[in-house]
């Protein structure tokens, strides 16, 4: 006899952690969670730094390929997704960039008004334990804990100094909720120099409910149905079959490429991709895997005439001290996050929000080099992209076997007005890095050089050095039109007892990354399945 459980949540990530503590609250429902990867209890995991090993073993993370294409110059690019409890949250570079309240409001336009900017800041102001306090839109005494990062140098001083004469406003918080536009420190899911994943703040507390059961090292196959309504899962462990039932519903939050494959493995998709894969149909949806949103970063980098950059902490005896210095007092260059300062700005002056984000890293790689490895000299890198790329691309499945990676098609740039937004963004970009105080510190420039200087050089260093940002969303949208995959209650259209709930299902990404509004994505859902069942 197959296990029973009110609940069926399908992977443990930013929005599965959630809905897992949430919806065990209730002593009287029952909920099981089940997670392809293991434990999050990893060295490299809790040290926030060890995110530049973490990211590239496979034992932890998940590499998705996609399709070759001219925006990549022909060469695959990579989709990392993290594979353990927390999931991506537990792998990610721990930024906590929350999107603007003009996100949510289109948001809202495409999918029900409950998605609006003031259920977005009801959710952040419930989930944020911020450093800073509380404050419209933030909170200062939730479960996750947030910090903003401490370092303070010449080099982050003149970049906000110069930043000041672009017009950009230094902010205290860089989330503040106005129109996006300014420079500052960039706030981070670390408190007390420890990863603050979905799986810490949420799922271990939630752990220690017997209502709640964990099932780890299992890959979802399918969604089990019963006619149309959705009455179980059957996944895959120590290489047996197994399954289990859910009383109530499913709640895929796998993420937006593994949310998609499972749905298309299940029966609901394009019915002549189904058929070319001898899937039988449950229902005709082509709008799965469709409408894919992603962004390709920039890399703009510069030498630094002076010793300001955090590039010689990270090899040889000093990253030995921080690395000791990390595990003896939980500071220094080993507990900060992946960047440590962000601004946001317009690509045009005549559009009301800011479209352009970049991530400021008091380091720079050597891009010479195959693996990743900083440079000798000192540097300072930045990752640029326009926030809300109107490109679209497809994720499907290839097989039934679900340990085969799907076909994505990134499509990155297919649009005139994405590549209008990036090439403005590195000119501004230039313009900065020639303000002073900051160009008095920068020897040169080294990515992508004095070299490249039309617009067609600017593209082929991103075909070239570019890289994948990380944010997919859009391949399970979310809308109040019919052709939408899920409506404005996350529920599956054409069928019953089945939700997605992840990044796949916002139509576009909300400005910047994807953790924060996730997380109170899978907020935000657990009271529509409390309210509505």
């Amino acid at each position: 006899m197959r296990p029973v459980y009110d609940y069926v949540i399908v992977g443990a990530g930013a929005a599965g952690c959630v809905l897992a503590n949430r919806l065990s609250e209730d002593p009287k429902v029952s909920v099981c969670l089940i997670e392809a990867g293991g434990s999050d209890r990893h060295p490299y995991v809790t040290m926030p730094r060890g995110v530049a090993k973490i990211m590239r073993m496979p034992s932890f993370v998940y590499f998705f390929k996609t399709n070759p294409e001219p925006r990549t110059a022909m060469r695959q690019d990579y989709w990392v997704r993290g594979k353990m409890l927390g999931g991506s949250t537990s792998v990610n570079g721990m930024v906590w960039v929350k999107g603007q309240p003009a996100d949510f409001e289109a948001l809202a336009a495409q999918a029900g008004t409950q998605w609006g900017w003031s259920s977005f800041a009801r959710a952040y102001e419930a989930i944020e334990g911020h450093e800073l306090g509380a404050a419209p839109g933030r909170g200062g005494k939730g479960p996750l804990r947030i910090s903003i990062s401490p370092e303070r140098n010449a080099l982050t001083k003149a970049m906000n100094a110069a930043g000041a004469k672009m017009g950009w406003r230094f902010k205290e918080d860089v989330n503040e909720p106005d129109d996006g536009v300014g420079i500052g420190y960039m706030p981070r899911s670390i408190w007390k120099g420890r990863r603050q994943s979905a799986a810490v703040a949420f799922l271990r507390p939630a752990m220690k409910r017997p209502n709640l059961t964990v099932i780890t090292g299992a890959t979802t196959d399918r969604v089990l149905f019963e006619g149309k309504r959705a009455v179980g899962v059957e996944f895959l462990k120590d290489g047996a079959r197994q399954q289990v039932d859910a009383k109530q519903e499913v709640l895929i939050c796998a993420g937006a490429v593994a949310s998609p494959a499972i749905l298309e493995r299940s029966g609901v998709g394009d019915p002549a991709l189904l058929a070319s894969l001898d899937i039988p149909l449950v229902h005709a949806q082509p709008a799965v895997g469709e409408g894919t949103s992603e962004h390709r970063c920039m890399r703009m980098q510069w030498r630094l005439s002076k010793p300001v950059s955090f590039n010689l902490k990270y090899r040889g005896l000093p990253l030995i001290a921080s690395v000791l210095r990390y595990y003896l007092l939980r500071d220094g260059p080993m507990s900060g996050s992946s960047m440590e300062m962000r601004t946001a700005f317009k690509s045009r002056q005549d559009i009301e929000t800011a479209d352009i984000q970049v991530q400021l890293g008091l380091y720079s790689w050597d891009l010479t080099k195959p693996s990743s490895e900083l440079e000798r000299q000192h540097g300072f890198s930045t990752i640029a992209y326009g926030m809300v790329p109107s490109s679209r691309g497809s994720i499907h499945i290839t097989s039934r076997d679900p340990g085969e990676q799907p076909a994505i098609v990134a499509n990155y740039y297919a649009t005139d007005y994405d590549r209008e937004v990036i090439l403005s963004c590195a000119r501004q970009m230039r313009e900065w890095a020639a303000q002073q105080p900051l160009a008095e510190l920068i020897a040169s420039e080294t990515t992508p050089g004095p070299a490249a200087q039309t617009d067609a050089e600017l593209l082929e260093s991103i075909d070239q050095l570019g890289v994948a940002g990380l944010h997919t969303v859009g391949s399970c949208r979310m809308g109040t039109d019919e052709t939408s995959v899920v409506d404005p209650d996350l529920r599956v259209r054409g069928v019953e007892g089945l939700r997605v709930i992840d990044a796949s299902v916002f139509p576009v990404i909300p400005a910047g990354n994807t953790q924060a509004p996730v997380i109170a994505l899978g907020w935000l859902a657990s009271e529509i399945i409390h309210g509505r069942g």
